[in-house]
């Protein structure tokens, strides 16, 4: 990997039925098995007036967070990339045929594999 000042990686992972695309400065394996994580969040600096909605609910979504954990399993791609991009969130539905890993699903009561 290139120095770490200056290398920026766009993230692009699932998160609860949308699929988001961050820039951060740093992202590692984590000591916790099974998660990656991504510190320094980049969001342009707007000199114009136009406020896109997918940049401020991420920053409103991410304010405050030192440092986020995101499952392996949600990761689509992490790309080392020259300069920041935008921000973008989008649904999953028609976005592509590709997939999420899957899960299992926690119903309250009732564990939903056949082990049980």
């Amino acid at each position: 990997m290139s120095d770490s000042a200056t290398s920026i990686f766009k993230v692009i992972y699932y998160n609860e039925g949308e699929v988001f695309e961050i820039y951060a400065r740093n992202i590692y394996q984590s000591d916790m098995y099974g998660f990656i994580e991504i510190e320094e969040l980049l969001f342009g600096e707007r000199t114009q007036v136009i406020v896109d909605p997918a940049e401020e609910k991420l920053k409103g979504e991410f304010a405050g967070v030192k440092r986020s954990y995101i499952p392996m399993q949600s990761i689509i791609r992490i790309d080392e990339v020259e300069k920041e991009g935008q921000v973008k969130v989008s649904d999953i539905k028609g976005a592509s045929n590709v997939s999420q890993f899957p899960t299992r699903e926690h119903r309250a009561g009732k564990p939903t594999n056949s082990d049980s």
